[in-house]
C-alpha cells in the first residue's frame, strides 16, 4: 500500500514545476564539514609541547603531578582538539585526576560532596587556556594586507579595512561556505584605512583613515557624515575645530553610542559628539619635553570609558581621567616606554594592567599604580606595522598578539599567546606562513579568535575555532552550502514585434543589417579613398604614366628648377624698382613731393672685381 502511494506521489509531482513542494538534498553531516575547516597543525611544533604549550606551564605540572607516572590509561591529548563530540569510551576530560568515573553522560554518585567540589574546580583550571585553535577559515577579498578589523558585539557582522583603501563588510548570518563580502566601501580615495570600531549598540560604526577626517557609517554600511577639518594655517591646535594632519587611531566609547575619540599625527587627540560633526567636544594636547608637534600615534579607552591613554610619538604614555575640569595635564606620564614608536594601547577590565606593543619588537605590561618599571618586558615579537594590536580572551587570563614577518626568517606570522597572571610565554600559533598578524581579537560570546594578515599583494581576516567549544560566527555560514542554480533561475525575456509603432517605442534593427549599412556609407565605414590613375581632379594631384607625382618630376627633371640659391637677394629687389616708381600704389604716393629720392649703394660684387 505504501508503494503505491509512493508512486501516485511521484506521479502527481511530475505534473508541477521543479520549484514546487519540499525538495529532498543530499546533507553533509557536520562533521565532514568541520573536517574540511580543520587546521593540519594547531601548533608550530606539536613535538615539542614544554616550548610550545596549549596549557600553561604551572597548569600543566599540577596537572602531571596528579597523575601517576605508570598509567595505562593514555595522557588526554591537549594540542589537537576534537571536532566532533568524542565517542564516550575515551572519557576526553583535562581533568586526569579521578580515573574511575566516566565525565560523559550520568556520572556516578560521588563518595562525598568535597570530592566533587574538587573534581569541578580542577576541572575549571586545566580547561581555562583551552584556546579554540582546531579549525580555521578566511575571509578573503582585500588585495593588500589588512590593517583595520572590527566585530560588532553580538557577532553576526564583521568589518576589515585594508591598505588597499577598501572596507569589507560580512555578515555571518547572511554568508554561505564561499565566504564572500555583501559590501565594499572606500571611504576616502587614496588613504589607507587604520581603524574600524563600532558604536556599543552596534548600529553604526567609525571609520578611520589616512586623511584628517573620520566617517561615520551606520549598519548597512551606508554614511552618515564625516567630521569637519581643521585649519593647517592656525598654530594653537585647540583653536583649530578638527585634525589639520592624517589620524591614526580612533575608538567609540565602550558605554555612550555619541561619544567617540580621535588621534592624529598633528599632536592631539580629540573627543567627537557623532549628533555634531562640525564640532569637537574636547581637545587633548599632550604634554611634551619641548614645544613642537609630536604625532600621537594610538589611543584606547578604558573598560569604563573613564580614562584615555595616548601613545605619543616620543615613546611615552600619558593617561588623563575624564573628571569634572581635566584638561590636558595628564594624570599619568610614563616617558620613554619604547624605543620606537608605539602601535597599540589595551586596558584590563579592571584598569589596573595597561598592555602596550612597540615597533621595537617588545610587548610591555604595566602596573599604573607602580609605573616606573614595566612588570614584564616580552622581546623577539617583530613589528613592522602601526596597527599591530593587543588583545585579551574573554576572561582576561591571556592575553596575545600579531607577529610580522622578517626577510630573512623562516617563521612566518604567529600569534603569541600569554599567561596574565605568570606572565610568560603560553603557546605561539601560526596563522600565515608568508604574511604578517596584524590585529587580532577573541570574541566573548562567538568564543572566535580573529586576525588580520597580509602583504603587498593579498590579505585576509583569519577566523579560529573549536566546533566543540565556538558558537554561531563561523560555524553558522561554514555549514550553509552555496545555493544551486536551478532551471527556474534562467528566464528568457520574450521578443515581442510591433513594426508599427513609434520611432520611440520601435525596435532597433538587427546588428547584422546595421553593420552592413555602416559599410556601403564610405563616411561611417572610413573607407580610404583609392589611388588616382590618370589626371588628378577635385584638388587632388593625379599621376602619369602610372607613377606617384615625386617620381614624375624626377624623371621630367629641368621643368621645375629651384633658382632661388643662385640669384642675389638685392638683384632680385631692385627688379622691381622700376615698376615701382612708375606705378606706386601704397604708402610712396602720400609722401610724393617731399619723399627724398632714394640712392642705392653699389654692388659689392663690382668693387671686389676692381
Amino acid at each position: 500500500m505504501e508503494e503505491e502511494e509512493g508512486d501516485i506521489y511521484d506521479g502527481a509531482r511530475a505534473q508541477f514545476p521543479l520549484s514546487f513542494g519540499k525538495q529532498s538534498k543530499p546533507q553533509t553531516p557536520l562533521e565532514a564539514i568541520h573536517n574540511a575547516t580543520r587546521r593540519s597543525n594547531p601548533n608550530p611544533n606539536p613535538k615539542t609541547t614544554d616550548q610550545l604549550p596549549s596549557l600553561s606551564s604551572s597548569s600543566k605540572e599540577w596537572l602531571n603531578s596528579l597523575c601517576p607516572p605508570k598509567n595505562p590509561t593514555p595522557p588526554p591529548h591537549h594540542d589537537a582538539p576534537t571536532v566532533a563530540p568524542p565517542p564516550p569510551p575515551p572519557a576526553p576530560s583535562h581533568d586526569a585526576a579521578d580515573h574511575d568515573g566516566e565525565m560523559i553522560g550520568p556520572p556516578p554518585p560521588p563518595p562525598n560532596a568535597l570530592d566533587s567540589e574538587d573534581d569541578s574546580d580542577q576541572d575549571e583550571v586545566g580547561t581555562r587556556f583551552r584556546i579554540p585553535l582546531s579549525n580555521e577559515i578566511v575571509l578573503k577579498g582585500h588585495t593588500k594586507v589588512v590593517s583595520a578589523l572590527a566585530v560588532d558585539p553580538t557577532g553576526s557582522r564583521v568589518l576589515s579595512g585594508s591598505y588597499d583603501y577598501t572596507v569589507r563588510m560580512y555578515d555571518f548570518q547572511g554568508m554561505n561556505a564561499r565566504l564572500q563580502s555583501f559590501r565594499q566601501l572606500e571611504p576616502f580615495e587614496g588613504h589607507q584605512v587604520r581603524n574600524l570600531s563600532w558604536s556599543p549598540t552596534a548600529d553604526r560604526f567609525l571609520c578611520v583613515t589616512g586623511s584628517a577626517q573620520a566617517k561615520i557609517y551606520d549598519r548597512d554600511g551606508l554614511s552618515l557624515g564625516e567630521f569637519v577639518k581643521g585649519d593647517m594655517y592656525i598654530r594653537d591646535l585647540k583653536n583649530t575645530k578638527g585634525h589639520i594632519s592624517g589620524l591614526t587611531c580612533g575608538e567609540w566609547h565602550p558605554k555612550t553610542k555619541e561619544t567617540i575619540l580621535t588621534s592624529s599625527e598633528d599632536g592631539s587627540l580629540r573627543i567627537w559628539d557623532v549628533n555634531d560633526f562640525k564640532s569637537q567636544k574636547q581637545v587633548i594636547k599632550p604634554k611634551l619635553a619641548r614645544p613642537g608637534r609630536v604625532p600621537v600615534t594610538t589611543c584606547a579607552w578604558d573598560r569604563d570609558g573613564k580614562c584615555i591613554a595616548g601613545a605619543i610619538g616620543d615613546g611615552s604614555i600619558q593617561i588623563w581621567n575624564i573628571k569634572p575640569g581635566w584638561g590636558s595635564r595628564p594624570d599619568v606620564h610614563i616617558e620613554k616606554c619604547h624605543e620606537d614608536d608605539i602601535s597599540g594601547l589595551k586596558f584590563s577590565s579592571d584598569g589596573r594592567i595597561l598592555l602596550s606593543r612597540s615597533f621595537d619588537g617588545s610587548l610591555k605590561v604595566w602596573d599604573l599604580r607602580k609605573t616606573k618599571e614595566p612588570l614584564k618586558v616580552f622581546e623577539d615579537l617583530p613589528n613592522h606595522y602601526g596597527q599591530t594590536n593587543i588583545a585579551f580572551s574573554p576572561d582576561e587570563q591571556l592575553f596575545f598578539t600579531g607577529t610580522s614577518v622578517e626577510r630573512e626568517s623562516s617563521t612566518g606570522g604567529l600569534l603569541c599567546f600569554f599567561d596574565r597572571v605568570n606572565l610568560e610565554l603560553v603557546s605561539r600559533v601560526g596563522i600565515s606562513p608568508t604574511c604578517s598578524v596584524v590585529q587580532c581579537y577573541w570574541h566573548s560570546k562567538l568564543n572566535q579568535i580573529f586576525a588580520t594578515t597580509g602583504d603587498k599583494s593579498q590579505g585576509g581576516t583569519h577566523i579560529l575555532y573549536d566546533p566543540t567549544v565556538s558558537e554561531r560566527g563561523a560555524l553558522v555560514c561554514v555549514a550553509r552550502a552555496p545555493r544551486k542554480k536551478s532551471i527556474d533561475d534562467f528566464e528568457a525575456k520574450p521578443v515581442i514585434h510591433n513594426p508599427h509603432a513609434l520611432p520611440l517605442f520601435r525596435d532597433q534593427p538587427s546588428r547584422k543589417r546595421q553593420r552592413e549599412k555602416i559599410l556601403k556609407d564610405p563616411l561611417k565605414s572610413h573607407k580610404p579613398d583609392l589611388p588616382i590613375t590618370g589626371p588628378g581632379f577635385g584638388g587632388r594631384v593625379g599621376t602619369s604614366q602610372g607613377s606617384l607625382l615625386t617620381q614624375y618630376l624626377l624623371k621630367k627633371g629641368g621643368m621645375i628648377k629651384e633658382t632661388w640659391m643662385e640669384e642675389d637677394p638685392r638683384e632680385a629687389i631692385l627688379k622691381y624698382a622700376d615698376a615701382a616708381a612708375k606705378d606706386p600704389k601704397f604708402i610712396a604716393p602720400a609722401y610724393a613731393e617731399t619723399q627724398p629720392e632714394p640712392v642705392f649703394a653699389k654692388s659689392d660684387s663690382e668693387d671686389e672685381e676692381k
